[in-house]
């Protein structure tokens, strides 16, 4: 079944790319995730017709994909391009009604795109889409596994790549972080949903025993995605994993909010992200922190906006490049304010080639726990697998890599690979927290583009620090 699934899904790109409208990889994926929405969104119906008395679709019932869809014979060609362009697409993105469900639509479609500009074209696609039952456990499945497949494709899709990490580290991510059925986990950029389907798997898989738990698991997992595609993505697949009514996934800036605005209601337990970095926010957004912490680097900023929102006692696991740890500054104050409100246990730091071909950026893995100081911070160098020179498309990081970072987890001890460093020491650095490895053999003056990242984010400091003195010259220069 995976296999016809699959095949499927590439006949459906072979037909996008006869259109002259779909342009590229990420166009393919975006026109693809509204119809595979619909079509979920349409199954889902259809059985909770079924399992709940009065049930009715909050779509009208001409644009339900059964009513303009299902049949093969169908509209078509230009008939079906009106159709969708003019009545469609216009009435979903203003959908309005009471069933949370409506919401849902609307938000899926409020910036989504119709490229296909062949109707004939189109009506093909939709078809083999008809093909997939996915009220049938088989299907929804196999589907599943495909899904991810086109989720990764993402990576290799220009700038969409920032959207999808490797499923082998969310995976890890998670399982050291261990949600339960009691915790409420977000993901503040939240993506493609890549943290929150592994949340969902774990908590289904060692916590969900009966009908309730099940219900219960529904409305705590959470998420905020700023961009279109993503959110669209992650929306059908939480409609794939379960979450019925997928109305805690919010098309949003996270960081476009006042930070004081979160109130305590808003607090989570766990914090699963991978935020945007190596990217600024637009004018303004720094604002909304409090002036000691602002800075328009967003991987920053969600730092200081996930201290605020988890509850005391709340766990994070998140996604950081070097640059974060080793930078100076704002950067400093962040990682102070960090090292003293919470306790930074553990940093896997990662080969460089891990988010290729998106970025070749060295990430780091922090993991957190609100309410106490830091006291020891443990590094874990995570080596490329014997005979690797990095990874790549054809060869990803696997979760089987991660064994010895989760035996060694609760039984801590230091080794070739692992160090372990006092807060103390910590801050007398002033806050830098890119240790070295003081076990690893001698490896020479290393890596050429760390060392010019750190050249330049040393000479952009110094360059700023010259520019606010001279500022401040000329201020005291002009009073006299």
């Amino acid at each position: 079944m995976p296999r016809e699934i699959s095949t499927t899904i590439r006949s459906i790109e072979q037909i996008m790319r006869k259109d002259a409208g779909v342009d590229g990889a990420a166009q393919r994926i975006g026109q693809l995730a509204w119809m595979l929405f619909l079509k979920i969104f349409d199954d889902q119906d259809a059985e909770l017709a079924v399992l709940r008395n009065g049930y009715r679709s909050p779509i009208p019932k001409k644009l339900r994909w059964r009513s303009w869809a299902a049949n093969p014979e169908g509209i078509t060609g230009e008939t079906l391009l009106r159709f969708v362009d003019r009545e469609m697409f216009p009435a979903l993105k203003n959908l309005r009604g009471s069933d949370p469900r409506a919401a849902v639509v609307r938000r899926a479609f409020e910036d989504a795109i119709n490229y296909m500009r062949n109707g004939t074209l189109m009506r093909q696609v939709v078809n083999k889409i008809a093909e997939v039952d996915f009220n049938s456990y088989e299907d929804r499945h196999a589907f599943g596994e495909v899904y991810e497949k086109i989720l990764k494709d993402l990576q290799s899709a220009g700038s969409a790549g920032e959207f999808y990490t490797p499923r082998a580290v969310t995976q890890f991510m998670t399982e050291m972080t261990a949600p339960e059925l009691r915790d409420s986990v977000l993901d503040p950029a939240c993506g493609t949903g890549g943290f929150l389907t592994c949340a969902i798997e774990h908590i289904r898989k060692n916590h969900v025993k009966t009908a309730r738990d099940a219900r219960n698991l529904q409305g705590r997992i959470r998420g905020v995605e700023k961009k279109q595609l993503p959110h669209l993505l992650c929306t059908t697949n939480m409609l794939l994993h379960g979450i019925d009514v997928p109305e805690n996934i919010l098309h949003d800036n996270t960081l476009a909010r006042p930070l004081r605005d979160y109130g305590p209601l808003e607090r989570v337990e766990i914090v699963l992200t991978n935020p945007p970095f190596g990217g600024m926010e637009e004018d303004g957004i720094e604002q909304n922190f409090p002036a000691a912490l602002r800075t328009r680097e967003t991987a920053d900023l969600f730092l200081v906006f996930i201290m605020h929102i988890l509850k005391p006692g709340g766990r994070c696991a998140m996604v950081l490049p070097d640059g974060s740890l080793f930078g100076e500054g704002v950067k400093t104050r962040i990682k102070e304010k960090l090292l003293k409100e919470c306790n930074l246990h553990t940093i896997i730091r990662l080969p460089k080639s891990v988010f290729a071909p998106y970025t070749s950026i060295r990430t780091n893995l922090l993991f957190f726990q609100k309410g106490q100081p830091t006291k020891d911070i443990w590094y874990y160098e995570h080596p490329l697998p014997e005979g690797y020179k990095a990874y790549g498309k054809t060869r990803p990081i696997r979760i089987e890599e991660f064994e010895p970072e989760k035996k060694w987890w609760k039984r801590r001890r230091q080794s070739e690979r692992a160090w372990r460093v006092p807060a103390a020491e910590i801050a007398r650095r002033g806050y830098n927290l890119d240790m070295a490895n003081p076990n690893a053999a001698a490896a020479g003056p290393g890596d050429p583009d760390e060392l010019l990242a750190r050249h330049a984010q040393a000479a952009a400091e110094t360059a700023a620090l010259s520019e606010k003195l001279r500022a401040s010259l000329q201020a005291a220069l002009e009073r006299n």
